[in-house]
């Protein structure tokens, strides 16, 4: 394992704690029912800090003119790894992951008030998890018991999340590689369902497929629950049931990414479940398609995150127009609001280790401006429910366009390949 990546990491937070210490702690395993546990999927932060995929596991960060990084985590332990699998135990992992010291998950709470002694701040995540909040809370009064022996708790306490969202905003090489794979799988399994769609499917046969090309190509599975909507379940934002039967005629919209090494991909695309798009369809997706092409081209270092959604909603709502579903100038739709009906999201999100990923979107009352190496969706998309002044024809069509990207030097770097065009999903689907 490459360990530089994550030590590196450690060694930039350290710097910004001070002589400060942060306490880091992994996601424990959710219990299922009765004594069956959820698939284990660790912390985010613990992760892009360690790469250590254990549970039972914290880390802890010492800062001052000797910086320390030290990994609790569980003991080797025969008979549980003849259950459970492998573990690394303290010595191990110390040497595997890089770490300073390491010792038992079970030593955690006993050496806690030690190591937070004399230090001038302590960061933690405050108010995440209420257990973790509660051995941390215990640890200090220990310090503040003793304070005649001469020992001094933290005199100040700093959220950690706030330094770390700033690193996990902007990805180096090593996040760049895993999530251009992602995105790679991702595009290949949504090429899949294209080429498998046949009218009179369920909705989670396609999902089914979906779930065959991840796994078969080294994934670790899906990244969120994937959404397949046939028809007007399109207009359904989180639509998740999967169960509907395909209809000859209609759109089905497929929302799903992998994930690999802990990292998202997240794409939607928008496809005739016959191979063949209607005119209508046609119009109604080409307005989104130039909405999204409006987007990527408004993505650049410096530009505000608000200015693709702006140039995204401009082409959206002058598409609302022309297809009548509105009617006046496109600064007064906008102004009054007038498209949510029928657009109600943003254009798109951080990306990164969570789908949704960390990171401000706004500092103070200003937008955060893009800078290479942050990543990013372009989501645009448009969903016409039936209603009395809605044109019939257009009743119940759901579209979405979605591609991951990273910010460049250069301005737009759209790393999603699955088809996106007319063009290209009627030849892939073609039957023949």
């Amino acid at each position: 394992m490459n360990n530089e990546p994550y030590s590196t990491r450690r060694s930039a937070l350290l710097e910004q704690i001070g002589d400060g210490v942060a306490i880091i702690p992994t996601a424990p395993e959710r219990l299922r029912n009765r004594d069956a546990y959820y698939p284990y999927r660790f912390d985010s932060y613990f992760w892009y800090l360690s790469g250590f995929p254990e549970p039972e596991a914290v880390i802890v960060l010492i800062g001052g003119h000797e910086p320390e990084s030290i990994l609790f985590c569980r003991e080797k332990n025969a008979e549980r790894e003849v259950w459970d699998g492998f573990r690394h135990g303290p010595e191990a992992a110390c040497d595997a992951f890089g770490f300073d010291r390491a010792y038992p998950f079970s030593a955690f709470e006993e050496k806690l008030p030690e190591l937070i002694a004399k230090r001038g701040s302590l960061w933690h995540a405050l108010g995440h998890d209420a257990a973790w909040d509660a051995k941390i809370v215990s640890a200090l009064n220990t310090v503040r018991a003793q304070s005649r022996a001469g020992k001094r708790a933290p005199g100040a306490m700093h959220d950690l999340h706030t330094p770390l969202d700033r690193m996990r905003l902007r990805k180096d090489e090593h996040e760049m590689s895993i999530m251009r794979r992602a995105a790679a799988i991702a595009s290949s399994a949504h090429a899949r369902t294209m080429r498998a769609c046949r009218p009179g499917m369920a909705e989670y046969e396609l999902e089914a497929e979906l779930a065959h090309e991840f796994r078969q190509r080294g994934a670790t599975g899906h990244a969120y629950s994937p959404i397949v909507a046939g028809g007007s379940n399109a207009c359904v934002l989180h639509y998740v049931e999967n169960d509907k039967p395909l209809a000859e005629n209609a759109l089905v919209l497929i929302d799903a990414g992998c994930e690999v090494q802990g990292y998202a991909s997240d794409i939607t695309r928008s496809f005739p479940i016959n191979g063949r798009f209607s005119a209508v369809q046609r119009d109604v997706y080409a307005i989104v398609l130039a909405a999204q092409a409006a987007a990527i081209g408004a993505i650049k270092p410096g530009a505000p995150f608000i200015a693709y959604h702006d140039a995204a909603l401009r082409v959206l709502v002058q598409g609302m127009a022309d297809l009548k579903l509105l009617a006046g100038s496109v600064d007064g739709l906008i102004e009054s609001e007038a498209y949510k009906p029928f657009y109600m999201h943003r254009t798109g999100h951080w990306l990164g280790l969570d789908v949704h990923d960390a990171g401000e979107y706004k500092s103070g009352d200003d937008w955060v401006r893009l800078e290479p190496g942050m990543a990013l969706t372009i989501e645009p998309g448009l969903y016409i429910r039936a209603g009395a002044d809605v044109p019939e024809h257009l009743h119940g069509i759901g579209i979405r366009i979605e591609d991951d990207a990273f910010v460049s030097t250069e301005g737009c770097e759209v790393y999603t390949t699955a088809p996106k065009t007319i063009a290209e999903i009627e030849d892939v689907m073609r039957r023949d």
